[in-house]
């Protein structure tokens, strides 16, 4: 039976995942980099993307994580290397981070492994589970100002996602992603965003209803 969203929260649903996602129009770049999840649509998404012509590397950046240590035990950046080899990214033109355990790292740490390369970066395409597109960006312009930075993510709708995901999984963590906007903006680790007031309320909303399970503490 395919897993759908209770009705009772569709619409506070649809509020976050459309505040979340950004989904630029894809454009050549200098570097992808795909950002480590506990899924693995970013790596299907930065294969379709090279066949497009779109960059001539990909960073594949992320360790392990509670989360994803059974799916992917030899660490995130290492299984979606491997995923994008086979739907058909040469080898050669990956690189692989495999320290990070949050985004500022992936980053970060990615940042520093191309300047130990030589490469120099003007533009980049971060590469994401949907949802987490707004803070994969915010946090770039935060600790990788110089480059001009977009966004990608799989094509699949918010039904199609939650079939493939769950409902109660992708629930929680939007509830967390739009507290971590907040949260880590005043405590400097991403740039500022502009929440407007009907995805506080949304986000207000389903925090009562109980989806609390990714908030972060506040200080």
């Amino acid at each position: 039976m395919v897993e759908e969203l209770p009705a009772e929260v569709r619409a506070d649903v649809e509020v976050l995942w459309d505040f979340h996602r950004i989904d630029d129009e894809p454009r050549h770049a200098d570097v992808a980099v795909g950002l480590g999840s506990h899924e693995p649509s970013a790596a299907l998404r930065v294969a379709e993307l090279h066949r497009r012509g779109l960059f001539p590397l990909v960073v594949f950046t992320g360790a392990n994580r509670p989360a994803t240590a059974q799916r992917f035990p030899r660490g995130e950046a290492v299984h979606f290397a491997e995923i994008a080899v086979e739907r058909g990214v040469p080898r050669e033109a990956i690189l692989l981070e495999t320290r990070a355990r949050h985004t500022g790292e992936n980053l970060l740490f990615t940042r520093q492994l191309l300047a130990e390369r030589g490469i120099g970066v003007r533009s980049a395409l971060l590469v994401s589970r949907p949802y987490h597109q707004r803070r994969a960006r915010a946090t770039a312009r935060k600790v990788w100002p110089e480059v001009e930075v977009r966004t990608a993510a799989c094509e699949r709708d918010l039904d199609q996602y939650v079939a493939d995901v769950g409902a109660d999984r992708v629930v929680n963590i939007m509830v967390g992603e739009t507290q971590r906007l907040t949260v880590y903006a005043k405590a400097g680790f991403v740039v500022a965003q502009e929440v407007p007031d009907e995805v506080h309320a949304a986000y207000e909303r389903l925090v009562a209803a109980g989806y609390t399970r990714r908030l972060v503490p506040e200080p």
